[in-house]
């Protein structure tokens, strides 16, 4: 239901409002999200929902809470770039059980039940094996806090060229979904938000995958900077460029 609204508005005309710079809301954000908690809150009237566009306020760490993001990658979406995604993901006390990342223009969703393992519709996946970021497509994005970006920058410039490529997606929640089934080796933001990274989360967890944020610790509902991806891709990344005072 989210991705055919998303879907059928894609590449059409839009009423965009600015958050800050390049950080914009569509009509169909918000009528995504409006939908969404509508049949979530029939569904489960004792659930809580934190969602970007219309209740960013609520507290996700008692009882059950629906994260949500009606369209992560509004930019793109807004500008006719075919990367974005809906999120959504079901917490217990701030920890996700129930997680899917689904990418409407491609049919595809990516989704993982604690303890089920992960799949994107129903293949199986697995975090990358690649062993160091010699060797990886690293996947980063700059996100809208200017100095955070900026040192994105200049995590790009001190890695290139001792890796395989790397690419900036612009939508994290699909970032971390690639790095979930591999086709990013590893993945890493310095500003998300709880609707960001709720369901990749789960999903680089069942897929045998390590997530923690940039100063090593357990990646978090509420880490705003984190690395994600395959094990050992993971661990050089941290071992060799994570380092630098980065807040969690």
């Amino acid at each position: 239901m989210a991705g055919e609204i998303a879907l059928a508005r894609f590449r059409g005309e839009h009423a965009v409002a600015a958050k800050g710079r390049g950080n914009i809301v569509t009509e169909a954000d918000v009528e995504v999200e409006t939908r969404l908690k509508e049949l979530l809150r029939y569904e489960y009237p004792d659930h809580k929902v934190l969602s970007e566009e219309t209740s960013a306020d609520t507290d996700p760490s008692t009882g059950w809470t629906w994260v949500i993001d009606p369209i992560d990658g509004t930019k793109n979406y807004a500008q006719g770039i075919p990367v974005w995604c809906t999120n959504i993901a079901l917490c217990h006390e701030a920890e996700p059980v129930v997680g899917i990342t689904f990418d409407a223009l491609h049919d595809e969703a990516f989704w993982a039940v604690d303890g089920g393992g992960a799949f994107v519709n129903d293949t199986p996946i697995r975090a990358s094996d690649a062993p160091d970021v010699r060797s990886s497509i690293i996947g980063v994005d700059l996100g809208y806090d200017d100095e955070r970006g900026s040192r994105q920058i200049d995590l790009m410039r001190s890695i290139f060229p001792n890796v395989q490529s790397i690419r900036i997606l612009g939508s994290a929640a699909l970032g971390f979904a690639y790095a979930a089934c591999g086709r990013l080796d590893l993945f890493t933001h310095l500003n998300v938000a709880p609707w960001d990274v709720a369901a990749g989360i789960l999903l680089t967890r069942e897929a045998g995958g390590a997530a923690s944020d940039r100063n090593g610790g357990p990646m978090r509902l509420t880490s705003r900077a984190f690395v994600a991806g395959g094990r050992r891709v993971h661990d050089d990344f941290m071992a060799r460029y994570a380092a630098g005072g980065v807040a969690k």
